[in-house]
């Protein structure tokens, strides 16, 4: 048997005086997201559990900041690009090296 609501669930507002403090697990991630995009964590948003949750969302989908080497291809690609270029006995392109995008097409084109 269905039952149907007409009704819509909201969820209940909080006053200002129920408001938690952030939690210490909270406060350590929010700081690691701070520091691995480079993006200033707020004093007032570490102060109560929502702001800060709402604050860690927010951040979670922040690419972080580009580093010198982030467009070099990984350790496994290079090794698996090595490994190709032994059996077929050529070379790996040296510009590869310097562009995780040229390594994977020259892997592909190449296995």
């Amino acid at each position: 048997m269905q039952h149907s609501h007409s009704q819509s669930y909201e969820p209940m507002q909080s006053n200002d005086y129920h408001q938690l403090p952030a939690t210490e697990k909270q406060l350590k991630y929010a700081r690691f997201l701070s520091q691995k995009t480079g993006i200033v964590l707020p004093w007032e948003t570490q102060q109560d559990r929502r702001s800060l949750s709402d604050w860690i969302e927010a951040q979670k989908s922040v690419r972080p900041s580009v580093g010198q080497f982030d467009n070099y291809p990984s350790s496994k690609q290079v090794q698996f690009a090595e490994r190709i270029a032994r059996y077929k006995r050529s070379e790996v392109p040296h510009e590869c090296f310097r562009d995780k995008g040229l390594m994977s097409r020259w892997i592909d084109c190449n296995k």
